[in-house]
Parts: structure tokens; sequence; C-alpha cells
């Protein structure tokens, strides 16, 4: 690709973040959103975690997949694709006449938003090729997480309040729309050299893996856990994986390459990434019900409350990517994991009259712990592979965001309906106190594993992985 002016280069770098602050602030509205949602649509707790779970599991199943499908087809074009397509579906769900159609349309946003995040990524990557440069520009990128995750809950308040639950879906239009011009005045086309062949096998069994899993523990407790049909998808869900693991490890060029796993930081990243955004995603889920539903407040004064956890995390984050720049990713993970448990017991004795000054400690701990935790995933993701495979670690380390994020939603929701003996608000706060528990425990897994990880001994095994790669064919799982 010729070389861009430095102006050009940032020019690139603002709309490239553009996409990464919409899909940011499409959570955290939406999740404020819920109980505007829930009395509109006549939706239960349940239909509720499909409209967070439809976008997640769409998008964790097909990341990977708009990697390679950009290197093949272009990142501009494949960029642009996916703006056009979320920014339809955020139109669409803006009009969603019922809660099936909004889940649906959710689903198809997904589909964008699977083309924009890491396409975009990969973009700054080759437009900022001096590594000083390319490090600050991944910088501001960071900070984007933040800026979206802080006025996102504000913003959708302010919204909900004044127009309406469709109107957060609004939003997008504009920013997706100018985003499209944009990208197409100023982002140069590039291509890898050598892009991976597709998997369409590989992608269908990944999606019915998740989709089966998640479906299963949503619908369980309305269901019956034993029920034929909650069985047959965590039936489903074991057949996929069974044929998945052989299939993959068969394939010269497989979507996914699971010998990277043989490294204990990558292997320890990725599920310290489902355990991290297990958490975030059940704590926006479970505390935007609660304020609203049990405490009686206006979606905006919900968002407000959560500010603290917001700007804690934009103010965190940065930080944390130097703490790990200069001490490594073993501090930011072990605090951060400590920080989220700690912040998760003040919940798990939640009533409807809980003091505001309990919650806004542990919303504050609760920012802290995941504004540390973010940059270090990527880092230990991205070292425990050789650097031939930085690709392959980003994508996965994101896939596993994504992963958490749905079974957060999934799981949680699931333990806290399992609690309900009604529909009644003042029931929640108590039912909700098992969720509150798995999300200590999810702290405390990132506290364990940060430090397991990080440890010299985890630290050899991703030192031997290139040779065992190089043994078996030597070609780099994320090349292209």
């Amino acid at each position: 690709m010729t070389e861009l002016s430095p102006r050009r280069r940032r020019s690139v770098l603002a709309i490239c973040c553009l996409s990464l602050f919409i899909v940011g602030l499409d959570t955290t509205i939406v999740n404020i959103a819920l109980p505007s949602i829930r009395a509109d649509l006549d939706a239960s707790v349940s239909g509720l975690q499909w409209v967070i779970d439809a976008y997640t599991l769409v998008l964790a199943s097909l990341l990977v997949l708009a990697g390679s499908t950009a290197d093949r087809a272009g990142r501009r074009r494949t960029f642009q694709t996916g703006l056009a397509l979320f920014t339809a579906g955020s139109l669409l769900c803006s009009v969603a006449p019922s809660l099936g159609w909004l889940i649906f349309f959710r689903a198809l946003q997904a589909v964008g938003g699977s083309m924009l995040n890491p396409v975009a990524m990969s973009i700054i990557t080759n437009t900022f090729t001096a590594p000083r440069e390319r490090a600050r520009a991944i910088g501001v990128w960071g900070g984007v997480v933040g800026l979206s995750m802080a006025l996102g809950p504000v913003l959708g308040g302010a919204l909900v309040a004044a127009l309406g639950w469709r109107s957060i879906f609004w939003i997008n239009v504009p920013v997706g729309l100018a985003a499209i011009a944009l990208a197409a005045a100023f982002v140069p086309e590039s291509r890898a050299a050598r892009a991976r062949r597709l998997d369409p096998v590989g992608q269908l069994l990944v999606l019915t893996l998740l989709a089966a899993v998640t479906f299963g523990i949503i619908e369980g407790p309305a269901r019956g856990w034993t029920a034929p049909g909650i069985i047959g998808c965590f039936a489903v869900g074991a057949a996929a994986l069974a044929v998945l693991i052989p299939y993959e490890n068969s394939r010269e060029e497989p979507l996914l390459d699971l010998r990277v796993f043989r490294s204990v930081p990558f292997a320890g990243a990725t599920v310290i990434a489902v355990c991290a955004f297990g958490a975030l995603a059940g704590f926006l889920f479970l505390n935007a019900l609660y304020l609203q539903d049990v405490r009686g407040l206006s979606a905006l004064h919900a968002g407000l409350w959560t500010l603290p956890m917001a700007l804690v995390t934009a103010v965190v984050a940065p930080l944390s990517g130097r703490i790990v720049g200069t001490r490594g990713a073993r501090l930011p993970l072990a605090l951060g994991g400590a920080a989220i448990a700690l912040a998760m017991l003040p919940f798990t004795q939640l009533t409807a009259r809980t003091p505001v000054w309990v919650l806004m400690i542990g919303y504050v701990l609760f920012g802290l712990g995941f504004g540390l935790v973010n940059a270090p995933i990527t880092d230990t993701a991205v070292s425990g592979l050789p650097r031939a495979q930085a690709g392959v670690a980003a994508a996965l380390a994101s896939t596993s965001r994504q992963v958490g994020a749905a079974l957060g939603v999934a799981v949680i929701g699931a333990a806290v309906v399992s609690g309900l003996d009604g529909p009644s608000a003042a029931r929640f706060a108590e039912a909700s106190r098992a969720g509150w528990w798995i999300m200590a425990g999810c702290g405390a897994a990132v506290l364990v594993l940060g430090l397991v990880t990080t440890s010299a001994r985890a630290r050899a095994t991703a030192a031997g992985s290139p040779a065992v790669i190089a043994a078996s064919g030597g070609r780099p799982a994320g090349d292209g």
C-alpha cells in the first residue's frame, strides 16, 4: 500500500474509530433500554436475553470469517459492507413490530458488526507501519472504548426518556452513513498478499455449537432443564463440538487452528476474556433491570448512576496499557480480577433498598477491574503465540470476548430466572443474587488465571509454540 500523508493517516484512524464508537455505544445503549423494550413489546427476561445474545452470538461466530474475507475481498470494501449492514440493521431495529423481529434485526446488525472492528484494526495496522506511531494509534483506538462506555448509558437514558427505546438505534444511522462516505474518500483499499481459504463447514459448526448451547441455557429455566428440546440443544452442541475438533485439525487452513491452544498464555487469555466479558455483560444486563424495575429509576437516571463505572474504566484502561508495556500483564490481570470479584460482593446481598453509596462502591470497583483487564487480554494472547500469528491471536481474543458476553447474559440470566417464583419486581433483587455470585466467581477466575498464565512455566509453552507449529506443517494460522 502507498505511504499516506500524516493527515490522511489521522483521517483513516478517525474513520475506523467511528466504527468502534457506534458498536461500543450500541452495547450500553441497548442494555439501558431493556426495561422499556420489555414493557412495550411484552418481553420476558429470556426475551430480553435474546435481544442481547442474538447480536453477540452472531458476532462471535463471524469475527474470524470477517477477517479472512477482508483479506481476500479487500479491507475497505468489507468495512463499507459491514457499515451498510450495521446501519440497515439499526434502522430496522427501530421499526421492529414485535420482539421476534427485533431479535432478527439485531442478528442482522451483528453480521455487519463482525466486519467493523476486526477489519478496522487490520486497516489501522496496515496504515500505521512505524511501531511507535502504530502504538499511539492503537492507544487512541482503546480510548474510544472507554468513551463509548461512558456516553452509552447517559445518552441512551436521555434518548429513551425523551423519544422512547426505538430512538437508541437512530443514532447509528447518520454515523454509519457518514463513515461509509468517508471511507470511500480517505481509506485506501488493501488486501493480504496471501488470503486464507474459506472454511464454510467450520463456520457452520461454530455457529451451531454457540447457538445450540446458548439457546439451551436461556430457555432451560422456562421450559425445564429435562425437556426434550433443551436436552436436544445440548446434544446438538456436543455433537457440533465433537465434529468440529477433528475436522479443523484435518484441514490445511482451518477456520480455528486449535494448535494455538497449546500455548498456555494464549489459552489462558481466551478463558480470561470469556470470564471478564461474561461478568461485564451480566453486570450491564442485571443492573439495568434492577435500577429501573426494582428501584424505579428512569432510564436517564439509571444511566447517570452507572456513569462512575464507565468513567473509571475510561481513565484506567489507558493506564493499564502503560503498565502492560512496562511491567507486563501479570499485575493488571491480578488487580483487575480481584477488583471485579470484590465489586460483586455488595450485590450478593442486594435488596430493593440497598444504600446508594454501597452501589457506588461496587460500580467504581467494577469499572476499575474491567479497565485493568481489557488491555492485558490482547497482550497476553498475542505474546502467547509467534509474531507471525498475531492476527489470529487478536481475532480469537475478540471472539472470546463476544462468546463471554453471550454466555454471561445466558448463564446469569438463567440463574436469575430460576430463582424467580413470579413476575414481581420485588423478588428480582433477591433472585439476582445468584447472578452476582457468578460474576464474583468470574473475577476470581481472572485473578487466578492471570497469575497462572503469566508464570515462567506458562511462558515456556509460548516460547515452544513455534516449534510445535513447525512440526505440524509450519503454516502460521494467522497468515494473511
